[in-house]
């Protein structure tokens, strides 16, 4: 029977009375908020150097060094989440938040880019904790029928929150710069840095108002397969082929974002189109407004079930953005040019939110209650391992197109070969959820 410090009082009935529920949406909310406000400058920065000084690569490089972390301690991380409560690696993970941001401000302020790519790695690794605690809290928090709504709201604001981050960068580093040369770099970079430890501080204030759910598994020991994926939380996966198939969905389609979102749009808007950070950065927002749309029409079409046809109508919809981007034209050495580029990538966003939405609850629903943080963390080594690929994919590619001297919106066309494995193999059945209490109010009804 558990104490009265491990438990917490019946959630409200509606979600938007449950402090839970805002303490941990505004939590992700103000660290997706920071990673893309911060990755997007040090990428604007990438960018510059390799027009300026020949480094090309650099963008691929950066993605590599901030997915590194969810590859080594995704595993570790979700079994700290099962052996902890989650809103204490929460709440543990913001105080590094705090102190990477520091270290970040000084990487701005004398410009030093190591220290930039250190600061991305210590990033990935603050992410990598912070990932299993906070999805996993969902179905502790929340009924399996509450999951889509709260899956959409949740993924919606994460989005949100990927729009400002990358529109902001550009704003904030083009108001630095001080002129309209995209190839710039601005001398008081530290300003951006500031800025994100401020965010740091109040994302830190909000996850105190999460409420807290038992411990997943107490006392639960350590083997050394959860450095990578749990041996036994492996063989539940394995079992569940849906949830298997899920995670395999998720990892190819980040994969697939990883190459295109922010890398292919920087190269395209700043080199292609010649446009500065706002702009370019704009364009990428874009296509974060459509994924939040999409996040929209996921919750509302899933009606507690995971709806397997908005996850294919996402993935031919994706697949066919991706295509229609890549081809070359006359106007900019693409079809489209800089404003039908922008309405379709808005169009790719509205395809991933429906895309992604029903397999996050499919994996939350799905997952075993004592081995939610584990799964998680292998859903996060999974995406990660997609990323970091997209990465080296691009380091390759950009120095391809750069020598042979081609239109960088080649890049989508990459993509949608990354993506093409989802159209051809990936047949998913829709299944009605559970509307039984999560486990943290079971635990309450139990003592």
């Amino acid at each position: 029977m558990p104490t009265s410090d491990t438990v917490t009082a019946t959630p409200p009935a509606s979600i938007f009375r449950d402090r839970g529920f805002w303490g941990i949406t505004v939590t992700q909310f103000l660290t997706v908020f920071n990673d893309n406000f911060y990755k997007q400058i040090v990428l604007f920065i990438c960018v510059a150097l390799a027009a300026t000084e020949g480094k090309s690569g650099l963008q691929g490089w950066a993605t590599i060094v901030f997915s590194l972390p969810f590859i080594l301690f995704s595993g570790f991380c979700g079994y700290l989440s099962d052996l902890y409560r989650k809103r204490t690696i929460v709440i543990v993970s913001k105080v590094a938040e705090v102190l990477i941001m520091i270290v970040g401000l000084f990487a701005f302020r004398h410009f030093h880019v190591t220290t930039m790519f250190v600061v991305l790695f210590l990033m990935g690794t603050h992410s990598a904790l912070f990932g299993p605690a906070k999805y996993g809290l969902l179905p502790e928090l929340f009924t399996q029928r509450q999951l889509p709504k709260v899956n959409g709201l949740f993924q919606l604001s994460m989005f949100v929150s990927i729009i400002l981050g990358l529109w902001l960068s550009g704003v904030v580093y083009t108001r630095l710069s001080g002129d309209e040369n995209t190839l710039s770099v601005p001398p008081d970079l530290w300003i951006a840095a500031a800025i994100c430890i401020g965010i740091a501080c109040l994302g830190l204030m909000f996850a105190m108002i999460i409420r807290s759910t038992p411990v997943a598994r107490p006392g639960l020991k350590f083997h050394a397969s959860d450095l990578i994926v749990n041996k036994e939380t492996r063989k539940a996966i394995w079992k569940d082929r849906p949830l298997f198939s899920a995670l395999m969905a998720t990892s190819v389609f980040w994969a697939t974002g990883g190459l295109v979102y922010p890398q292919a749009i920087n190269d395209v808007g700043l080199k292609q189109f010649g446009l500065n950070q706002e702009y370019t950065g704009l364009m990428a927002a874009g296509t974060g407004l459509g994924i939040a749309i999409g996040c929209l029409i996921g919750m509302a079409l899933s009606k507690g079930s995971f709806n397997a046809k908005l996850v294919r109508t996402g993935s031919w919809g994706m697949l066919l953005g991706l295509i229609l981007l890549a081809l070359p034209g006359s106007r900019f050495g693409t079809l489209l040019g800089p404003i039908g580029t922008a309405v379709l990538l808005v169009w790719l966003g509205v395809c991933a939110g429906m895309y992604s939405v029903p397999l996050q609850v499919l994996i939350q629903a799905r997952a075993p209650a004592e081995h939610k943080g584990r799964v998680i963390g292998a859903m996060n080594l999974a995406n990660w391992i997609g990323i970091y690929s997209s990465g080296v994919l691009y380091i390759f590619a950009s120095q391809v197109i750069q020598q042979q001297q081609l239109p960088h919106n080649l890049l989508f066309g990459i993509g949608a070969l990354f993506f093409l494995p989802i159209i051809l193999f990936y047949r998913p059945q829709s299944e009605v959820l559970s509307s039984a209490a999560p486990a943290a109010e079971q635990e309450l009804l139990s003592v």
